[in-house]
């Protein structure tokens, strides 16, 4: 419970990008200068309104400009965020069907490592906002429902994905066997999705749909353009990139074409049992595997945890007499054992060789800073109230372990995202979704 959590940190550094703090002028059509409200899409037992859905895109021009995205004309763009805001409105209805929720601590927590990471303060992050014309409100509304659907896909991916020592041992041997094995590729995709459910006149339109995709893009229209009106894939809004992956992790079908490509050239299009694809090669470069050498940590912690029937105060109580134990003499590992409420217990609270980046920034900055064998003074993380050891340090050449890790996450990566999206195809298959936008429109 102590190490970093994989969605936590792809919400840091993917969903939040730096913030512009100056005011944009939106060169846009948008309808947000209607003065009336009302309901432009019902899902489930919940709705979304006029003034829901023009917050929506004013957040998603903001963020396809700080990417340096082109935007998408006003009607498509208008349709790709309603879609978006239908599919997360799912998620976090089933997030309180299964009683998951953020609590205000954690997501002011969030919200000032988002304003730490952009160098402002929470004045200067609330004013740049306001700048931008996002009111603070709605921009903690939607962390809020970031961080609930990150951790609803973690619940999702923990008990399906699993990646094995074997796994990892041939998908080296592939890339090093691969004659551009050893190659990282940057690439654009449109996914025009296929579900086994499909029948062949269903099958027969998302070949038509990728095929439209694919005259636009021959006429010249701009690929991330028609990757925003056309692809199913999550990524779609921001031009479908896919961003530095080695060709082994694409898959033999995808490596085989993408390694006759020049940056610049678009793929026909191939299919594969997900779907219809076409791909966009927009860099190469040969993947390097340098000697890593890092200091590390051997550490051990004792964790009183903070949750439904310890409140923060009863937990830090806890830890502060634990604390005053191990000062008068008793011995960390059996206090450990009896008291802590990590999986480490059993081991006296052992974590091992610790790694930068391996545990969550509290709990190492705080281990950083120790002296050998000093017990810090509790720590607050996200997990609860820590008491820390450290037992040893060392300096560890970690290149091949880093290249099994890479390897391992490459792999895990490549299962989730199968996995979340049969997951929120299935979310949605089973909600109740009626669009009310205007009368022309069909999702």
């Amino acid at each position: 419970m102590y190490r970093s959590n994989y969605f936590c940190v792809f919400l840091l550094l993917v969903f939040f990008i730096p913030f512009s703090v100056a005011a944009q002028e939106l060169a846009f059509d948008s309808p947000t200068s209607r003065s009336l409200d009302y309901i432009v899409a019902i899902v489930n037992e919940d709705v979304i309104t006029r003034k829901e859905l023009d917050e929506a895109i004013k957040l998603g021009i903001s963020r396809l400009q700080q990417q340096g995205m082109p935007l998408p004309d006003s009607p498509t763009l208008e349709k790709q965020v309603l879609e978006s805001v239908i599919t997360k409105k799912i998620q976090v209805q089933h997030a309180q069907e299964v009683g998951l929720s953020i609590t205000e601590g954690e997501l002011d927590e969030t919200i000032q490592r988002i304003a730490e990471d952009n160098k402002l303060s929470l004045p200067e992050f609330h004013a740049a906002l306001e700048n931008d014309g996002i009111r603070y409100s709605k921009f903690r509304e939607e962390i809020r429902d970031e961080m609930i659907m990150a951790r609803l896909k973690e619940r999702e991916v923990r008990n399906q994905v699993n990646v094995t020592e074997g796994e990892v041992d041939n998908y080296l041997q592939t890339q090093d066997s691969n004659t551009g094995g050893q190659d990282e590729y940057r690439l654009a995709h449109i996914l025009i999705l296929v579900t086994e459910n499909m029948n062949s006149s269903q099958i027969q339109q998302r070949s038509e749909r990728a095929e439209m995709a694919a005259v636009k893009i021959n006429d010249g229209v701009d690929f991330s353009q028609v990757a925003a009106e056309f692809s199913d894939a999550t990524d779609a809004k921001s031009g479908g990139i896919i961003e530095w992956r080695p060709i082994a992790q694409l898959g033999p079908m995808f490596a085989k074409m993408l390694e006759s490509l020049n940056p610049g050239d678009v793929t026909p299009i191939i299919q594969s049992p997900n779907g219809f694809h076409i791909f966009k090669l927009l860099g190469r470069r040969a993947q390097e595997t340098p000697i890593v050498i890092i200091d590390q940590t051997h550490s051990r912690h004792i964790l009183i945890k903070i949750n439904e029937l310890t409140s923060e105060g009863e937990a830090k109580l806890k830890i502060q007499k634990i604390k005053e134990r191990l000062d008068g003499g008793e011995d960390f590992a059996e206090l450990a054992k009896l008291y802590s409420e990590d999986t480490s217990a059993s081991s006296g609270g052992d974590l091992g060789w610790l790694s930068p980046g391996d545990t969550v920034p509290e709990f190492e900055k705080t281990m950083n800073a120790l002296l050998l064998g000093q017990v810090s003074n509790p720590v607050k993380s996200q997990f609860g109230w820590h008491l820390i050891q450290v037992l040893e340090r060392r300096t560890q050449d970690v290149s091949v372990n880093r290249r099994r890790q890479e390897a391992r996450q490459a792999i895990r990566n490549k299962k989730t995202d199968v996995v979340i999206q049969e997951w929120l195809r299935q979310l949605r298959d089973q909600a109740y979704i009626e669009y009310r936008l205007d009368a022309e429109y069909e999702p």
